[in-house]
């Protein structure tokens, strides 16, 4: 749950299996499962079980191992299910489209087109 008391967040709830949830790959601290709205042929997200931190840059402040293990997580869910080719998108602030505040990364991979999501 998360550390204020407030409701738990739509991934705590899915590391706790209270909402199904492709799961691809897990840790102790991290869960990975497939986007329901798919943006390329491997959309997997990867998130820390816990909603302490709201996005990639307090993650990386206040645990930078577990960002290590996130990043990690995610290359081996781009070797598994890809050629382990992938970009990692992490999507910090309304303005960016993060509309949960809890930190995740998207795994992107195959078949994406040269120049798509460019950055």
């Amino acid at each position: 749950m998360t550390e204020s008391g407030a409701e738990p967040t739509i991934f705590e709830r899915i590391a706790a299996r209270e909402i199904p949830a492709d799961i691809v790959a897990e840790t102790d601290r991290i869960v990975a499962f497939h986007d329901i709205a798919p943006k390329a042929p491997v959309h997997v997200v990867v998130t820390p079980k816990q909603g302490r931190y709201r996005d990639v840059v307090e993650l990386a402040n206040g645990d930078p191992a577990l960002l290590a293990e996130l990043v990690a997580v995610a290359r081996d869910v781009a070797a598994d299910l890809s050629d382990g080719d992938f970009r990692l998108v992490f999507n910090p602030g309304g303005g960016a489209g993060q509309t949960v505040f809890h930190v995740r990364a998207h795994v992107l991979a195959g078949g994406l087109e040269e120049g798509s999501l460019a950055g």
